[in-house]
This record gives C-alpha cells, structure tokens and sequence, in this order.
C-alpha cells in the first residue's frame, strides 16, 4: 500500500512456532483452516443494502467445537449485517452474532477433509465497500478492506495469517463492468437488468487484499508478462488520459522483480482507478488507485506508486507477513524494492534521491517520536499499525543498510532464497533473518535489533585534525542522540586530496565516543561521512586547527 505523506535448526523452528502462535491480540485458531471463500453479492441502485451468501470451505481438526468469523455488526443506524442463516454441509447449524463476531458451534459433528459453511446475511456496509458517486458522479461500488475492513460486509477470518483462495461472484445492474481478484470465468446477462459476473483467485491470499470494483469501466488490454494479462480499468470519462499513465511502468516492473526476487505468483495484473483509497492499495491482481491518480502526464509520484504496489505483488501479497507486527515485511520491502527499481530504471541519482528523502521523513517524525520501532509489541489497536516514516521510509533504509552489510550477492540471494521458501505463505521477521544469516554468515542479532525493535536515531558529532609530525589524521566520533540508545555500525568515510584519488575508508563506532587513526603522508582537503549513501544517520564533522 502507499500513502500520501500526509495521510508502511529444529529448537529454532519450535521458538518460531511458539512465536506465530503468541503474537498479537487476535484470537488466531490454528485448528480450522480456510481453504476457499466463495463471495456471492447482490448490488442495486435502488439502495446500499448488499445481499450475501458466502460458502467457506474449511478444514477443521478434530476435536474443535467452534468456529470463528468476523462480520461487523449491525448497529443503532441500521448499518452493519444481518445474519439471517448458517449452514454446514447443507444443513442448518446453531451460531451468535454478537460484537462483530459470528461463532458457530460444531460439537459433536464429524468432519470431512473439506467442509462448507454457508452464511447468508445483508446490510448497509459501514465501511470496507464504499457505494457511492465517484469523482464524475456515477455511482460505484469499490473495496476498501485494509487492514481489517473487510468484515464490514464478508463473514471471515480477517487477519493475514489464515491466506485462502477466493471466488467474487457479483450480480449488478447490467450497465456495470466488474473487476475483482484472479481470472475473469463467467460474465453473463442473467436478465435485461442484471448481470453475473464471476472472477476466480487460484492462488491463496490474505483477505485484505481481496477486490472487487463495479463502476462504469473503460478496460485496455494493455500487453502480457510471461503469459498473464496486463490490464487498466478507469472510469470510461479518463479513458484515454488512463490508458495513457497505466500503460507504463508496469511490464518493466514486473520483468525486474521476477529476474530479482522470484517469479510473479498470480494470473493477471489490472491497474484500476478507484474512489476507494487515497493513495494505491496493492490487492493481489487487482491494484486500487486513487481516483486522481489519472492526470495523462505520468507523473512521478504516480510512477513510484505503481512501482510500489508492483513490488507488493511480491513483498505482501505473495510472502505475507503472520501479523500486523511484522507489517513491514510488506511496506519496508514494497518501499526499498521501488528504490531499487528506480536504480535500475532511471539511474543512481533518483535512488540516492529517494534515499535522502526517505531519511529527512525518517528524522522529521524522529524528533517527535523517539521510542517509535518498526517492529510492534502485540499491536493492540489497528488505527496504529502504520507510520509512514517508520514502517515504510526507516523499514526501507533498514534493508538497505543491510545489504550494504552483508553485500550485494548475499543481499540477493537471500532475498531470493527467503520468497521461494514463503512462496504464498506466511512469515515473520524471525524467519527472515535467519535466511539473511544463512546465506551471509553474518550474525545479526544486533543489527535487527537496533534498527528494527527499538527506537531512537544516530545522530553523530565529529571532528578531525591531521598530525604531520606523525603522518596520520586523527577523527573523533560521538554519539549524541538523547534518546538513551546507542548504535553499533561500520561507518565509510571519504578522504579528498588536492593531487590524489579520494581515499575510503571504513571504521566501527560501537560506543558512545570514539577515536580512530588513519595513516596518511597528506593531510586531506576534506573528510565526508557516508559518502556512498549506506547510513541511516545525521552527522556533523568539522576540521579542528
């Protein structure tokens, strides 16, 4: 997802086992596993009331008496759902919905490999479905499900670590186009008035990043990637101005991810202009773009938008992180993977650009915030799982710092190795670092920690003076952040000379004040700090007399 600024060993599998299981406040059931939701939908002009009938094929472990659903409520408005049957199997079985949960109660039935849950309901959705006039007044219905919007109008398990396939099947006025996640399998007039049409998701997901678009579409057939179709859906008034800005960079995207990371996981890729979201939402086939991000220039922030809810393709929609904590699996790696593209695309100096900016975010929210981390400590509410600066911008400059530490090779191949192994699965940052270790050698317990499960910022003093009785220069480092952390990194600096190539070199500071010595027969003209770009810090350094 991207924001506008101002709105991202066996003992060791059993800890990280014990760890999936603990983290976060939701009540996760590891003994029932949804297989596939098939989403049957009813829309109308006449009002917002949806109709629903939902079949949840599931798997449940024996000895398990109840299952769980997430489907808000109705309320004293009228809005929310109504559940108005429950099936298992065919046959009527007892349930409660109350406080935004549905619990249905299986005691004492025998279970297949694979069963059906029926849940038929309707109501005005609260949020999550936004029915409404779009920016030229005709009326649209678009999806807004992150991060746990979607039970406001489906029954399910709304939390990323349960990944299932889908079916949206939706009956409309027929005057509609419908998109939605998958491969398009049936589009049929049932009537003069209404439409079916039925879109497929083979491959499992997590039910944010579920889709459906219904509006008045113009639809560009724009080219194919390794088979799958590339497409734009905008409304029919921007077709042209739409057709235009989507047309590229999304083939380009999708050929540097794949020869990076790994293959592309899903059927298709739609770039689609909504109402629903503000920014971009990376729904997995279906990506959702605010409704002016049609503006028939190309811009650049449009451009790094699709590159950015391209990568997620990858990084939160393929390999998923287990819960919101780890959110960052998702935004830091969408963030730093579209720096990366704009290396590779349009050179080193828009990367470094971004770098420099993601850093100035990082310090504006810093000073305000010094105990913010990346990482969350059981998220308690929803409403505070991202921070642009933090999970998105610092989780960015986290990754690239280590692949400034371990290296390019080892950089990529465990970047490579890790989304092969949590191929359309979930994971969690224990997980990755220990692929990351893997494949470098690199013990990095102090790294991730510093950087990613506590706050604070390096902020470096320096000064230097060159010693021509003994040919060396002499630098001092202090760390003076107040925030009561202290950081432990290899720092480069840059020695220029007036008759001579610059010099790098490469010191440790791990502690609150240090001193280093570097030979040299000339004193330099200048000393710069990070002259490569690689440290997520801000620093003085000044030539004493």
């Amino acid at each position: 997802m991207y924001f506008n600024k101002k709105s991202i060993l066996v003992i060791y599998f059993i800890l990280i086992a014990g760890n999936l299981i603990s983290k976060d406040p939701y009540p996760k059931n590891p003994n029932i596993d949804i297989l596939n939701y098939s989403f049957e939908l009813h829309l109308n002009d006449a009002n917002d009331i949806i109709h629903g009938i939902t079949n949840i094929t599931l798997h449940i472990k024996p000895n398990e008496d109840n299952v769980r659903l997430d489907l808000i409520s109705k309320n004293n408005d009228g809005k929310g759902m109504s559940v108005k049957n429950i099936l298992f199997n065919g046959n009527n079985i007892p349930f409660t919905h109350t406080d935004n949960v549905i619990n249905i109660n299986t005691e004492g039935i025998k279970y297949n490999i694979s069963d059906v849950i029926t849940v038929e309901y309707e109501g005005i959705p609260i949020t999550g479905l936004i029915i409404g006039p779009n920016m030229h007044g005709d009326r649209t219905f678009f999806s807004d499900n992150w991060p746990n919007k979607a039970r406001n109008w489906l029954p399910l398990v709304d939390h990323p670590y349960d990944k299932s396939t889908s079916d949206f099947i939706v009956i409309a006025p027929n005057h509609y186009q419908v998109i939605s996640n998958g491969l398009l399998v049936e589009e049929t007039n049932i009537n003069k008035d209404l439409k079916k049409t039925h879109w497929r998701q083979s491959v499992p997901i997590s039910c944010w990043l579920y889709a459906i678009g219904v509006a008045q579409f113009a639809v560009d057939y724009v080219d194919y990637f390794d088979g799958k179709s590339i497409q734009t859906w905008v409304y029919k008034q921007d077709r042209d101005k739409g057709f235009y800005d989507f047309k590229v960079p999304t083939k380009h995207t999708l050929e540097f991810f794949s020869d990076y990371v790994g293959p592309f996981a899903y059927e298709k890729l739609a770039n689609v202009q909504t109402n629903s979201v503000k920014g971009g939402m990376e729904s997995a086939t279906a990506i959702f773009y605010s409704d002016v991000s049609v503006t028939g220039d190309r811009s650049e922030r449009w451009r790094n938008v699709i590159i950015h809810e391209v990568a997620h393709q990858w990084f939160g929609n393929c390999v998923t992180e287990y819960d919101w904590d780890d959110v960052w699996l998702s935004e830091g790696f969408a963030t730093y993977f579209t720096l990366m593209f704009r290396e590779h695309a349009y050179g080193r100096d828009d990367f470094v650009k971004g770098l420099n900016n993601a850093k100035e975010s990082v310090y504006n929210f810093y000073k305000d915030n010094k105990d913010a981390s990346i990482i969350h400590d059981n998220l308690k509410d929803m409403k505070d799982v991202l921070t642009y600066n933090i999970q998105y911008q610092k989780g960015a400059w986290t990754l690239h710092m280590l692949r400034n530490l371990i290296g390019e090779d080892a950089f990529r191949q465990g970047i490579r190795n890790y989304y092969k192994k949590y191929f359309n699965l979930n994971t969690t940052t224990d997980q990755f670092k220990y692929e990351m270790e893997k494949v470098s050698n690199v013990d990095l317990d102090k790294f991730f920690d510093q950087w990613l499960y506590k706050g604070g910022m390096l902020i470096i003093d320096s000064d230097w003076k060159y010693n021509q009785k003994n040919n060396e220069i002499e630098i001092s480092m202090d760390q003076v952040q107040d925030d009561g952390y202290l950081f432990d990194m290899p720092i480069e600096i840059m020695l220029t000379f007036e008759n001579k190539s610059p010099q790098i070199e490469s010191i440790h500071l791990d502690k609150k004040s240090k001193k280093f010595i570097i030979s040299s027969e000339n004193k330099p003209k200048e000393i710069k700090i990070d002259p490569s770009v690689k440290l997520l810090a801000r620093w003085s350094i000044n030539e004493l007399n």
